[in-house]
């Protein structure tokens, strides 16, 4: 079996629907709660690090000082060690500052549903070059590190995938996000009121009946990605 260490920032955010395939490739998850004080655990042993998002910003050092932890094993573990990493949204944004990009607050934020155009590279093999995706930020990467390559940008944001050599991939969209996902937050007020402030009462139930008759073809496209990520990176021959 394989093991992946997987950095959570917030109560209840998990990889989604990449536990179903980490499942069936033998890959057993193991959480750190940085957000909770958790130490990082030594990064020998592990064969996968997957960095989930949060509500933190990237440059929030001093309210949030485990993000300088964080950064460093990112650094050690994608410059370094060169092993397969997968990140999402604060995960995708702590892989280009720890690696010498820049993070800034968004020119426009997203929330919802929108589309983004994908480079042709081994990432993206056989799917469509405009896909839609999940959204959820306020933060966007501004400049990529040098080691880095966009492999997927929109009109709203121009790093919406980052790449490094074949080993790293970052997304911005939330292609974690399933339908047990979207469904779960029904039951979380936090979640609920975060969607309130950005677009008023109900904002939840209208992002629902929008995703969620979209939910099997952004399960298809991010499954290719993964047996894609997979092969590339060398996590899985």
């Amino acid at each position: 079996m394989k093991r992946a260490l997987i950095l959570q920032h917030m109560n209840h955010d998990h990889p989604g629907r990449f536990l179903d395939w980490f499942a069936e490739d033998g890959i057993v998850p193991e959480f750190c709660r940085v957000f909770e004080g958790q130490d990082l655990p030594s990064l020998a042993g592990y064969d996968l690090m997957f960095v989930l998002g949060g509500a933190q910003d990237t440059w929030q050092e001093a309210e949030h000082p485990y993000l300088v932890m964080e950064k460093a094993a990112i650094r050690e573990w994608v410059s370094d060690r060169a092993k397969p990493y997968f990140g999402v949204c604060l995960g995708h944004q702590l892989l280009a500052t720890a690696l010498g990009g820049e993070v800034a607050p968004a020119a426009k934020a997203e929330v919802g549903v929108f589309d983004v155009e994908l480079a042709d590279c081994a990432f993206f093999a056989g799917v469509k070059a405009r896909q839609k995706v999940m959204q959820w930020h306020h933060a966007e990467v501004t400049r990529i590190p040098q080691t880095g390559r966009v492999v997927a940008s929109s009109g709203d944001c121009a790093v919406q995938a980052l790449a490094i050599a074949d080993h790293a991939l970052s997304t911005q969209f939330h292609c974690e996000f399933s339908a047990q996902t979207v469904a779960g937050w029904s039951s979380l007020p936090s979640y609920i009121a975060m969607l309130e402030r950005e677009f008023g009462v109900g904002a939840y139930s209208r992002l629902r009946d929008e995703c969620w008759p979209l939910m099997p073809e952004m399960g298809r496209f991010t499954k290719v990605v993964w047996d894609n990520f997979k092969k590339a990176s060398g996590l899985k021959t």
